[in-house]
This record gives C-alpha cells, structure tokens and sequence, in this order.
C-alpha cells in the first residue's frame, strides 16, 4: 500500500505529468528559492527530489515581497508532439485589498533539468494558471479570473484563453467558462485534459481549508459549456454538501472532518500509467488536534483512481474521501536516492534539498570555503524580507530532532549565527550565539518572534567560549525544546518548551500556505561579511508517528 503523504511537509498544490517511464511532481514554493521543486519516480512510490525550475533569484525578483507572496501553483506538463516540458506558473505580488495582483509566465526545456526558457508573459488575469496541449496542435491557459467588484461572486469564475506559440501572447482576453461543480465556493486550481473526445476540466473547490475539494466537468467544446460530475466531489476530506459561495474566505475550520487523517484535500492533478492506472495527486494537511492548526503546512497525497463506464474519473475504492493508504501501481519497484538525514557537508555543491527566503543559498552559503563545512555569510536580520542568510529544510514530522555544530567567533553585538526554526520572516525561534556588551564576551540566548512581536529571553543568557559548539533543538509534538553542548555528547537545556502548534498557516497572522522549515543562520547586520562555520547539519525525523 502507498502510505500517504507522499510528500510530507511544505509540497503544496501539486502537479503531475508523466514522460514515458517517468513521472514527475511539480509543487509550490512562494517566497523560497530555489523555485518549484520536481520530484521523481518511476513506480508512483519512490520519490527523489530531482531539480528545481526557478534558479535565477533575479528572475523572478522574490525580494521585498511579503511570506506567502511569490510562487504559486506550477503546472508541469509535458507535449509529446514537441517532446517538450513546459511550465506555467505565476508570481504572487500583492494580495492588499483582495487584489491579487499576480503576473503568471510559461517557460520550456527539452530536458526536465533545464535549461528552462526565458519566461515568457501570459496575463495577469487571476492565479493558478495551467496549459492545455490540444490534439490538433493548439494551446490554451486556463486561469481563475479573480473578481474584485462588488456584488459578484468571489473569489472569480475559471477563464479560458487561447496562446499562440508563434507570438508568445494569448490571443484576446480570456473567456469566462466555469463556476464550478459544487456550491462551495472560491473555486481555483484549474486543469484541462482531453480524452475520448472530451475536454476535461478539475478545479479545487471549497478554499483551500477545511472544505476543500477537487471537481470536474467535461465539455465537447474547449469553450464550453461544460457539465459538471454528479458525483462531485470527486476527491475531498468533508463529504457534506455545502453552500459557501456567499464566503470567499479559505480556511473554514467548522468542517473539519474528526474521522479522517488527511485534512483540506484537494487542489488535484491526475495521470494515467502506461499500463493503464490512473492516480491523482492532491494538496492535503495533517493538523494538531483540537488546535486545528498545521506545522508541516500543506503535503502531497495521492489516490488510486479509476475512469467509469460513462467517462468520469472516480476514486479506486469507489468513495470521495481521501485516504491515509492507497494501492500501489503494478509498476516494477524503483528504488531512489532520499535526502540524507545527516550533511556533512563534504560535497562540492550544496545540497539541492536546502532553501532560503526569497534568495538562491548560493548566494551566502559556500561549500568550498573551507573543506567539510558550510559557510555562511551573514546579511541582514532574519525579520527583514530583503537578503536573509538562512539555510533551512523542510519540517516533514513534528517528532524530529535538528542538530548542528558550529564555529562562530562574534565580534560586536550585530553579529549572531546558530539554529532556528522559522514559518516566516514574522514567527521563528533562534538559539544563537553572539556578541553580549553586558557580558563582555560571546553568549548564547533565545529570540524569538511571534507574530511579528520580538522577545529576547535574557533569561537564557550564558557566557559561552570561543570554541565550536553544538545546537540541537528536539520537536516532540506540540512541544519543541532547544539544547547546546561543548562535546556534541552532554546536551544542557536552554530555554523553555515553545508551542510547536503556533508554526502553521492558522496561527500566524502575516503568511499562510507555507510551512516550517528548520535551519542554520548567520546575521552581520553591519557589514554583511562576517560568517560562521557548519560542520554538520543532522535532521532525524521519526515519518511514521503521527500528528496528534
């Protein structure tokens, strides 16, 4: 049985296409770099993060944008009739006013590796955009138009255009055609397909909380009009028929669904096997219980999936609510490479597995510097939105423990280097070691925000010597503790126990979509030069205990 999530942790709004004997899975990223990560497989088990699409942290430009701005929603798909990739993605630069103001690109390569094309502009008519591959050679994006008036339904309605390849422009304005297939509400996520002479269209409904839904319809025109599932939902955590459309608001906890383990599922994207299975892959969240609130942000699940006789696509089971287990394809077995628990850090490039906020790690984390460490180079405080030096991994379990040892030689009080655990720019806790005018010498302390207001517990104080030392910060549950030690053997408490709940799209105010990361980070916030030295970043999760 497949286990699900598939992809634990911060991998929202997937999307799947298949290349022959490979699949791969494209997901969010918002305001991190490297963008858009594409995971691997060749059974529809077995995972690999493979490579990233978005490399260049000047194109787009991340810097300055608020959490939960930047990359939403990829489509990857692949055109067999030009042996192509292509993606379509959009740039989140504002949601003031409920504007969402957000500019959506297409890019192509050859090879799922790159190189990737320049981008090329699409319209700014509303997020999630994709790309449909006709058969007879033509393409169209399909968005949803995102209303602002008064007096009409929000968030929009699914719009369709056509692109001209030729031109590199949609041809006229995008075309209304779809209000979705239930009366949730704040439909999104929109996806063509063509089969059997039928286009195809699956859309989230419901907002992407507690509601959540993936739907269809199918047309015999790309244009429409289409009809909708009658069995709709087809894939969804809450079963209950709702009328929401009066409510644009996304998150909805009233329907949260005690019985089930996978919460908030939809956002889907399905592919067919070459021996013939379908699978879909949706957006889903595991949160803590009664809190309702989810650490490892929203993950990749996927379905078994089969079509009916009269040409809809059902789950496998013959059910619509999505499941902790799933069957396996009949694929032969193919074992991936995973991402290490411990990074010694003696490779020549830096693992592809580690991200920063709104900036490549290139470009302040050196591997060469000095052999068997990680260098990082401080810049600004780890509140600002600009060029912050944060190394961090994705949190895929709230039983982890994160360890690091470090060298760090402080020399006025702007400078701080250590461990921290950080949702966004306005929550995070960071253990570090810097420079104390009170003390006269290097110390280690705690500071933390929480929703954008800073304390510094002065109460954890301590003189410490100029020699490496170790941090470790244990998240057991809805509790996370930090730790340091001379010896990497004999670990002294610091600190008290943090809320671990409070990292999660439904406590922190100023960002949502996300998820936790945990990290290594170094602050100059005079001269952007100083840095510090990592020795070892270990992360042991235990993947099989679950969120309570």
């Amino acid at each position: 049985m497949l286990k699900n999530p598939i992809l634990k942790g911060f991998n929202p709004d997937p999307c799947i296409c298949r290349k022959g004997d490979d699949y791969y899975i494209a997901v969010s990223t918002f305001e991190w770099f490297p963008g858009i990560p594409v995971y691997h497989s060749k059974d529809m088990k077995n995972w690999e993060l493979y490579t990233h699409v978005l490399t260049d942290d000047t194109n787009p430009d991340l810097k300055k944008l608020p959490s939960a701005k930047g990359i939403w929603a990829p489509c990857l798909t692949y055109c067999e009739q030009e042996d192509m990739f292509y993606v379509v993605y959009g740039v989140m630069n504002s949601m003031n006013a409920r504007y969402f103001d957000v500019d959506n690109f297409v890019i192509t390569a050859k090879d799922i590796r790159g190189p990737w094309s320049e981008p090329v502009y699409l319209h700014s008519s509303g997020f999630d955009a994709s790309i449909l591959h006709d058969d007879d050679g033509r393409k169209y994006i399909v968005s949803l138009d995102w209303e602002t008036r008064e007096g009409y339904e929000k968030p929009g309605v699914i719009a369709i255009s056509e692109y001209d390849p030729e031109k590199k422009e949609i041809i006229g304005y995008p075309k209304r055609i779809w209000r979705g297939g239930t009366d949730r509400g704040c439909i999104e996520a929109p996806h063509l397909t063509k089969r059997n002479g039928y286009y195809y269209i699956m859309c989230a409904e419901g907002g992407t909380g507690y509601n959540h839904c993936v739907t269809m319809g199918r047309s015999k025109n790309v244009w429409g009009p289409y009809e909708g599932d009658p069995m709709n939902p087809i894939v969804t955590s809450n079963p209950l028929v709702s009328n929401e459309r009066h409510d644009p608001d996304h998150l909805k906890p009233k329907y949260f669904n005690p019985d089930v383990v996978l919460q908030k599922a939809g956002h889907g994207s399905y592919v067919e096997t070459q021996l013939g299975e379908v699978y879909l892959v949706h957006l889903c969240s595991r949160p803590f219980r009664p809190e309702l609130r989810c650490t490892l942000g929203r993950e990749t699940a996927i379905q078994k999936m089969k079509w009916t006789e009269d040409g809809w696509l059902r789950m496998a089971d013959g059910s619509n609510i999505a499941k902790e287990y799933c069957d396996e394809s009949k694929l032969p077995e193919y074992p991936v490479k995973q991402v290490p628990d411990f990074d010694d850090f003696d490779d020549d490039t830096l693992g592809n597995f580690y991200y920063a906020p709104r900036i490549m790690p290139q470009s302040f984390a050196d591997v060469t510097a000095r052999k068997g460490y990680v260098r990082l180079r401080g810049q600004e405080s780890r509140a600002s939105l600009n060029k912050v030096s944060i190394l961090a991994r994705k949190l895929t379990s709230v039983y982890a423990t994160v360890t690091t040892k470090m060298e760090f030689v402080p020399e006025v009080h702007q400078h701080s280097a250590g461990l921290i655990i950080y949702y966004d720019n306005m929550n995070y806790i960071n253990l570090r070691k810097y420079y104390s005018e009170t003390l006269g010498k290097s110390a280690i302390s705690i500071i933390a925000l929480e929703n954008g207001e800073k304390t510094e517990f002065v109460n954890t104080r301590l003189a410490v010597d100029d020699v490496p030392i170790y941090f470790r910060l244990e998240i057991r549950g809805k509790h996370s503790q930090f730790f340091w030690s001379y010896n990497g053997k004999d670990y002294n408490k610091i600190g008290i126990p943090f809320d671990t709940t409070k990292f999660s799209d439904e406590y922190c105010k100023y960002g949502e979509f996300t998820g936790t990361m945990v990290g290594i980070t170094c602050a100059d916030r005079v001269k952007h030069k100083h840095y510090a030295d990592f020795d070892f970043f270990e992360y042991k999760a235990d993947e099989d205990k679950a969120v309570e």
